[in-house]
C-alpha cells in the first residue's frame, strides 16, 4: 500500500503526478507556469483531469543560469502554501535536491520530496523523516545536479539502478521516513544515454520485483526524442507508448505533462491487465 499525504493507493492503482514548473526556462513549456495564476490554473486543470499528485519544481533539470537555494525557495514555498490552501486533498510533491528547500516546503504543507538527483544532498532524506513525508529515491548515475551525462558507461545499468535506489530507500526508512511513502525511480535520462534509458524501461519489472513502488518520469524526455528523432513538442506519442510499457511492467506513479492522455493510457492498460473493469460494457449484450 502506497500512502502519500491523505491518500492511500492499492498496489495496482496507477497514480498520475502532474508537472508544474515554477521556472522561466523549463525545457518543455519555456516558463508558461512561472507566474502564479497560470501555475494555479495548471494545477486546477491537472486535478480535474485525474492527477492525484502535483509536482512543483523551482529549478530546471538541465544546465542554465544558477539558481540559489534562496531563489528556489522563493519560487516554490509560497506557491506550495497556496496550492495547499486551494486544494487541501491534493498530494503536493516538490522536485528538489536541497535540504533547505525541502525543509521550507514541508513547513507549508508538502507531502512528498522528489529527489531527482539521487541523494546528492543526504540531508534531504533526514528532512523527509523529520516531517514524516514521502521521498522519491532516484538513480542519477552519480551525476551532479543540472549536468548532462558524457560518455557514461555501466557494466549493467539496471544492476546499478537497483543498487542505488534500493540503498537510498533503505537508508530513508532507517532514518524514519515511512516505508509506505518511499518510491524508487530509475531516473530516465539522468546520468544515462538513450540506450541506458531504453534498457531501464525494458527491465523495469526488476525494479517492481523489489517491492518498492516505482515512479517513472518519462514525459517528453530526450531518450524519447532521440529514439524517434523528434523535437520536444513531437514526443507525446513516444511518451505514451513508453508509459503503456511501463504500466504493463508494473510501475505505479507517472510524472507527466499530458495528464488526460496519460489517464486514458493507464486506464486502458489496467483494463487489459484485469485490474479495472471497462467504463462501459454494452457490446454484444443488448
Amino acid at each position: 500500500m502506497l500512502r502519500l499525504g491523505r491518500r492511500e493507493f492499492d498496489p495496482h492503482e496507477p497514480v498520475i503526478m502532474a508537472i508544474v514548473n515554477r521556472t522561466p526556462d523549463s525545457f518543455y513549456d519555456q516558463g508558461a507556469t512561472f507566474r502564479d495564476e497560470p501555475a494555479l490554473a495548471r494545477v486546477e486543470q491537472a486535478v480535474s483531469e485525474g492527477a492525484a499528485i502535483i509536482d512543483i519544481g523551482g529549478v530546471k533539470a538541465g544546465p542554465g543560469e544558477e539558481v540559489t537555494a534562496e531563489e528556489e525557495a522563493r519560487r516554490t514555498v509560497g506557491f506550495v502554501a497556496e496550492v495547499r490552501r486551494r486544494f487541501p486533498d491534493v498530494i503536493i510533491s516538490v522536485d528538489t535536491w536541497r535540504h533547505e528547500v525541502g525543509e521550507a516546503v514541508c513547513e507549508v504543507g508538502a507531502d512528498l520530496l522528489n529527489d531527482a538527483w539521487g541523494g546528492v544532498d543526504p540531508r534531504l532524506a533526514e528532512v523527509a523523516a523529520r516531517y514524516g513525508v514521502g521521498l522519491v529515491c532516484t538513480h542519477a548515475g552519480g551525476s551532479q545536479p543540472r549536468t548532462r551525462p558524457h560518455r557514461i558507461a555501466y557494466e549493467d545499468v539496471m544492476a546499478d539502478i537497483l543498487r542505488v535506489t534500493v540503498g537510498l530507500a533503505e537508508r530513508a526508512v532507517s532514518l524514519g521516513v515511512p516505508r509506505e511513502s518511499v518510491l524508487i525511480d530509475p531516473g530516465h535520462d539522468f546520468g544515462k544515454n538513450t540506450r541506458h534509458s531504453l534498457e531501464a524501461t525494458r527491465r523495469l519489472g526488476e525494479m517492481v520485483d523489489t517491492g518498492w513502488p516505482v515512479l517513472v518520469s518519462l514525459s517528453n524526455k530526450d531518450f524519447v526524442g532521440e529514439t524517434l528523432d523528434k523535437p520536444v513538442k513531437e514526443r507525446v506519442v513516444g511518451t505514451l507508448a513508453t508509459t503503456a510499457v511501463s504500466a504493463w511492467l508494473g510501475a505505479q506513479v507517472y510524472r507527466v505533462h499530458e495528464v488526460a492522455e496519460t489517464r486514458q493510457v493507464l486506464d486502458m492498460v489496467a483494463s487489459i491487465a484485469g485490474w479495472r473493469p471497462p467504463a462501459v460494457a454494452r457490446r454484444g449484450l443488448a
